[in-house]
């Protein structure tokens, strides 16, 4: 049995207003193919929270008061040598000074 790393989770949280705005940058880099299948992705709703330290500029809120906001948690699939040029596209279409994502190896077990 072998097991391979061909494809990348990427998983970002984004208010909820630039959800679409992301999606579509990470499409057009190259995420999202599932087999015949283009544009895959999952969004969840949820409350992100932060508090910005000395030395920030937080797009909501005042630096060192906690914040609440109204976000999406998108998921998609990334190929191996995709995943610079999407998460690049991602930082660019996020409004954030610091985009949170989280990106995960899938590995593919075959015979």
């Amino acid at each position: 049995m072998t097991v391979a790393v061909q494809r990348y989770k990427l998983v970002w949280f984004v208010p909820v207003a630039a959800t679409d705005a992301t999606r579509e940058a990470v499409f057009a880099a190259g995420a999202g193919q599932i087999g015949g299948y283009d544009r895959c992705s999952f969004v969840s709703e949820g409350v992100g929270t932060f508090r910005g330290g000395e030395g920030t500029s937080p797009v909501v809120g005042a630096v060192g008061v906690e914040e609440r906001v109204a976000e999406c948690r998108v998921e998609t699939v990334v190929p191996a040598g995709r995943v610079a040029a999407v998460v690049a596209a991602l930082v660019a279409a996020h409004p954030y000074e610091e985009v949170p994502y989280d990106l995960l190896a899938l590995a593919e077990v075959g015979a």
